[in-house]
Formats: C-alpha cells, structure tokens, sequence
C-alpha cells in the first residue's frame, strides 16, 4: 500500500490528545529518542546547547521541537502539512514556547546555506520521495562541524511483520493507520550512510530502538488499545523503548557535517 502522507493534515488535531494514534510517538518514542540525542550532545561532543540554532525536519505536531527548546535551542521547525504546523503553533502558545514553525518540506528547506548548528529528523525519512535530496539539503543549511541526528526504519522482514502486519495491517492488533508507512520506502543503514556521506555528513553511529518488553505484553498492549481498555497514551508508556544493538527495526544516529561541498546544494 502506498504511503498516505496526507494522513498528517486529516489527524493533524490528535497530535497531543491522550487518545489518538499520533501520541504513540510522544508517549512511545520521544523520551528514548531524545535522551540519546541529549546524551550524545551534552557527554559525547561536549556541545553546550544554549543558543544554538536548531531545525526540525518534519517537526509534526513539535513533540521534539518543544524538547529542543526546553534544552536551550533557538529551534525553527518545519513541516509539508500546515494543519500539523498550526498545531504545533497552538501548542508552543499554550506552553509557553518560543518556536519559530513554518509550513515547507525537507527537499527544499526554506533557509540560507549553514544557518544550523543542529538539524534532526525523525519519522521523516522513510516517508520521502527523494531522499538524496533530502539529505542534501541537510547538508546544505548545516554549519561545518554541525551536528545532524535522525531516526527512521529498517528496510528488513522483521519491519514488514511489525510495521506493516502487526501495527497496521492485521486486524486483532492494528493501532496505526493504513498507508501510514511503505515497507518498500524504509531504508538500510547502509544505504542511509552512502547518502549521507555523499553529502559531506560523517556518520558517526547508529544504534537500534525497540521496546523493552516481550512479544506477550507487546501483543496484550495492542489488543487493548483495539477494545479500547488502554489508550494510545498509556501504551507508548507500556512499550518502554530504549536503546539498543539490534538495528533490525527502528534505528538512529548521528552525523557531523564536514567542509566538503556538498553535491546538489545550493550556495
């Protein structure tokens, strides 16, 4: 099935209910994510983010924008579907956030050349047409030296059993919408580390993203988000992700921007 990205604009106002499929990211992914984000750049790189301008490549409703931020990022985020950026805005107000969205697209990032210490892009790139472009633009509005963190999907048949059948294709367990992902559009380790160094981005590490509990609790999870017993909400929280070796699903990392020029980028 073809991935529907215009499933973004039509749920755009779940993105910070309790109970839409939309919060399994916040509740499910964010904190692990993020805590490797904040580990590599504080312990790792010894970088000190106060200031430090910041891009969110697909920022969504702004679940990382907002972390960034709270860290002490001047953070700009951007996103193809202007119903998810107007949520993000209302949220940012609500919470009283300074974030600067706007409504544009990861092949064509409406920035100067070297503007961001920082860019990351999350739930983003298994959902591209072009994502050599993608990756060059990246490249492009990074400063020398600047810091690119990202995360997406393994293209393997342990993906296509969880990604596909179990979260949204088989009935019993199906928590995600239809068309939301492609098996075909996710992306080897490999193949993402050839682009990015195409385009000047020295992959530093990849590591994988899994939940931390068994096969029986994972599968009870869903099936109560089915008969609606356990919300979106609490089953983020049950999955209990983290880090680990195994990329054979979820994966993330990061790159340093080199000084080469990058092919396909603007000046």
């Amino acid at each position: 099935m073809p991935v529907d990205n215009d499933l973004y604009n039509r749920l755009a106002h779940t993105w910070w209910e309790q109970d839409g499929a939309l919060t399994l990211i916040r509740t499910g992914l964010n904190d692990a994510r993020f805590g490797y984000f904040r580990q590599v750049m504080l312990e790792r790189l010894g970088v000190k983010p106060q200031g430090l301008r910041a891009l969110d490549i697909g920022c969504g409703g702004g679940y990382l924008a907002e972390e960034f931020t709270r860290l002490g990022c001047r953070v700009s985020g951007i996103d193809p579907s202007p119903a998810s950026i107007d949520a993000a805005r209302a949220h940012a107000r609500a919470t009283g956030l300074d974030v600067d969205y706007r409504v544009g697209s990861g092949e064509s990032i409406p920035y100067e050349g070297g503007t961001f210490d920082i860019v990351y892009c999350c739930d983003v790139l298994e959902h591209v047409r072009d994502l050599d472009r993608v990756i060059a633009e990246t490249s492009r509005v990074l400063k020398p030296g600047g810091i690119y963190f990202f995360d997406t999907i393994n293209r393997t048949w342990r993906s296509r059993l969880i990604e596909i059948k179990v979260l949204q294709d088989w009935p019993l367990t199906r928590v995600q919408p239809r068309g939301l992902h492609d098996w075909n559009m996710f992306i080897k380790p490999g193949e993402l580390r050839t682009v990015l160094n195409r385009h000047a981005l020295d992959d530093r590490e990849v590591v994988g993203l899994k939940p931390r509990v068994s096969p029986f609790r994972l599968l009870r999870t869903l099936r109560g988000v089915q008969k609606g017993t356990v919300s979106y909400a609490e089953a983020g929280q049950r999955l209990d992700m983290g880090v680990t070796k195994d990329v054979s699903e979820l994966y993330m990392g990061y790159a340093l921007r080199g000084s080469a020029t990058t092919s396909g980028g603007r000046a």
